[in-house]
């Protein structure tokens, strides 16, 4: 007998999930049903599905995110924003701020009318310059995890970038093993404004816009550019995040922040 699932689909910066409310722990999220739910022909269409549950250490919610294959991931930076703001309309919109429990740490929420600011989990695993054997070549790489693992690639010319080839030739780089990587490539703008594509690992493909992608970009700017907080980072599908940051030494980050648009798209059903 098939079940009804109530959903919310929304979209940050042209990143799009499927929301839903498992507070009760009453729904039958399996890899199988979320890929059906993710897929854009044969379900809903999204980039990876969210789940509302109870916190189980502190803060007011927990956060679980999956990728489009139903696969779980630690982390998604356009996905919390969108994740605190679906909350907040769950409590008729009376929070200010919020915070919520991932894999990769808790996250807080500040609500600035449809933008969201989150403070991120602290960066780590810095790595730069880097010379990778790719499907392109040989190519100059720097990695930071950002929540989830990510690689950054500078390049001169955004739109010349084989996206689906390249990206997933780092994505599956013997480097990043076993869990792979995400993908950005990076083109200057000017100090403190680049703009960015990425290949999402679980999406395998290029999306609209990587929430810890561009967190990933915005500080490899900085660490190769001595770019100031914040940095401006221009993504695939037109929007623009801005990236904040604090130092406390030449390669640790504190208060790194990611703020946004977070909007709603519609409210649906759907047989599971």
């Amino acid at each position: 007998m098939s079940r009804t699932l109530s959903f919310t689909k929304m979209n940050g910066a042209g990143n799009d999930f499927v929301l839903v409310d498992n507070r009760a722990h009453d729904l039958a999220l399996t890899r199988e049903a979320i890929a059906r739910l993710c897929d854009r022909h044969r379900g809903i269409g999204a980039d990876g599905l969210l789940a509302v549950e109870p916190a189980a250490h502190g803060a007011d919610f927990r956060m679980r995110y999956y990728n489009a294959d139903g696969g779980e991931a630690e982390m998604c930076g356009n996905g919390a924003r969108c994740f605190a703001r679906f909350v907040n309309s769950l409590h008729n919109f009376r929070f200010q701020r919020t915070s919520f429990e991932t894999l990769a740490g808790d996250i807080s929420a500040e609500f600035l009318g449809d933008h969201v600011r989150i403070e991120m989990s602290a960066p780590h695993s810095i790595s730069l310059h880097e010379k990778l054997s790719t499907s392109a070549g040989e190519l100059t790489a720097h990695s930071i995890n950002t929540g989830v693992p990510h690689v950054v690639v500078v390049v001169d010319e955004l739109e010349a970038v084989e996206i689906r080839a390249t990206g997933a030739s780092l994505r599956y780089h013997e480097r990043f093993q076993p869990k792979g990587t995400n993908a950005n490539f990076l083109q200057l703008i000017s100090s403190g404004k680049i703009a960015i594509r990425t290949y999402e690992r679980g999406v395998e493909d290029e999306t609209l816009a990587c929430g810890t992608g561009t967190v990933a970009a915005a500080l490899v700017h900085h660490l190769l550019q001595d770019a100031p907080s914040p940095i401006s980072v221009k993504v695939r599908g037109g929007d623009t995040l801005l990236i904040g940051f604090e130092k406390s030494s030449p390669d640790t980050f504190e208060k790194v922040t990611l703020t946004g648009p977070a909007d709603f798209v519609f409210i649906g059903s759907i047989g599971l």
